[in-house]
């Protein structure tokens, strides 16, 4: 299949460069301009897309060449691109940034690539000038077919911008072209902690944050000049996936809310294209779970930051805790499985796995794995695997072993509590990944609606 996509990737030269704050920019820019643009965020990450969310309606998805084969990362493309007027696909880490140092395996350049989408670079200006010259030529020239065509100055002053475009325009005889720059804002920047940007719900005055980067972007970032470049985007040919589809629905218990805001959107969705009802829930503020529900499925956040408030909410930790002695079938990733345990911290937790959760001050198992199983489980058969990705500086006394995972440069760890009913670990995963272990899933949720029949 072909598919007309006009896009682009926003790109940077490293982590903090501002191509988020670009990227929300011109989103806003966009939206503003009455066109209805999609969002992608290169990589394993939750927090960006949230912001992408806020600024178009819609929940932005996420590309992953590590996650996903070919094939399947240009399918997410273009069935999430479908009826937009242009997608924005912003980049993870440096532009040629990996899973390694020598590999650029899961990198912004490799899916850039993959998709064939044309590349707008981002440059921290700050104090730098002419230097900047030597950045342009250093990321143009470090590897062939990069895709680069543009660049964009963050945290610049309209003089040096002035100053800087003739001179790239000559340096590089055109074949990248200053798309305009962003001064330093400071009513507009936004808070960090330890796994990246606070999330967008976290901000009150996000809308007006970003009313006032989107009039700035109007005013020095040539927006249809990105248009233009993003319009001329190649093709994206691929194959159509075929999903099992199931006529018996279920229903799944999603915890969202502050503590739990962490889910891959096409991951969810595939659930629901195969006949799957999503019901959300707050662990922070309900005092039950959903009734008729066949499964839980407890994401990722930041429980440890609302752990007070989670342990006063002794009903619900009851319910869910109740709900899984039964054999209620649940997947608990990271914030998720820590709520599973004895404590966080000091606070009581659900305690139907044992150990407690402890800040361990510093990223912990931190990066991309593969996780295999060691015995049949309710998503998988022993010896099946699927990519899967941690980032926390929380770590558990016990953390499970029913799973192994290794990571690319060959170390490798036990991990997970898995069974019939659950998986609960550190690991984040997508279904997309490996959908056989979202029919897995499906299934197990359905011998739990029938075992009620």
């Amino acid at each position: 299949m072909k598919a007309k996509i006009p896009r682009i990737v926003i790109a940077g030269t490293g982590s903090g460069c501002g191509k988020t704050t670009v990227t929300c920019a011109v989103l806003q820019a966009l939206v503003n301009r009455g066109l209805n643009p999609c969002a992608f965020k290169c990589g394993p990450d939750y927090i960006d897309p949230m912001f992408h969310s806020r600024i178009i309606g819609a929940e932005s998805a996420n590309l992953d060449s590590f996650f996903f084969d070919e094939n399947t990362l240009k399918y997410l493309l273009a069935e999430n691109a479908k009826d937009c007027d242009v997608s924005i696909i912003e980049g993870v880490m440096g532009f040629y940034d990996g899973m390694a140092m020598t590999s650029g395996k899961a990198s912004t350049c490799e899916i850039s690539r993959i998709t064939q989408s044309p590349v707008l670079l981002v440059i921290d200006a700050k104090g730098a000038s002419a230097s900047i010259l030597a950045v342009i030529h250093g990321f143009l020239t470090f590897f062939p077919d990069n895709g680069i065509c543009g660049v964009i100055l963050n945290r610049c002053t309209a003089g040096t911008y002035e100053m800087l475009k003739p001179q790239i325009e000559k340096h590089f005889e055109n074949r990248v072209k200053p798309l305009g720059f962003l001064p330093a804002m400071a009513g507009c920047s936004i808070e960090s902690r330890h796994l990246g940007l606070v999330t967008a719900d976290e901000i009150k005055d996000l809308k007006t944050k970003l009313e006032m980067l989107s009039s700035q972007a109007e005013k020095t970032i040539e927006i249809d000049g990105i248009l233009e470049i993003a319009d001329k985007a190649p093709e994206v040919v691929f194959k159509e996936i075929q999903i099992q589809k199931y006529e018996d629905k279920i229903r799944i218990a999603v915890a969202k809310d502050n503590a739990f805001c962490f889910y891959y959107k096409d991951s969810l969705k595939l659930l629901e294209d195969m006949g799957a009802q999503i019901v959300e829930f707050s662990p922070l503020k309900d005092k039950s779970l959903p009734e008729n529900i066949h499964g839980i499925y407890l994401g990722g956040g930041y429980p440890e930051l609302y752990a007070d408030e989670l342990s006063c909410n002794s009903e619900m930790r009851t319910s869910v805790k109740k709900a899984l002695q039964r054999g209620m079938p649940c997947i608990a990733e990271c914030g998720g499985f820590m709520y599973l345990t004895e404590y966080i911290g000091e606070y009581p937790m659900a305690g139907f796995l044992k150990g407690k959760c402890f800040d361990n001050k510093k990223l912990t198992r931190f990066g991309y794995v593969t996780l295999k199983a060691k015995e049949d489980n309710m998503l998988c058969k022993a010896g099946e695997k699927i990519p899967a990705h941690e980032f926390h500086y929380w770590d558990s006394e016990f953390s499970g072993e029913d799973f192994r995972a290794e990571k690319i440069t060959g170390k490798s760890w036990d991990c997970v509590y898995a069974s019939e009913h659950i998986y609960a670990g550190y690991p984040h995963f997508h279904f997309r990944a490996n959908p056989e272990f979202a029919v897995n899933f499906y299934e197990a949720r359905l011998k739990e609606k029938h075992r009620h029949d």
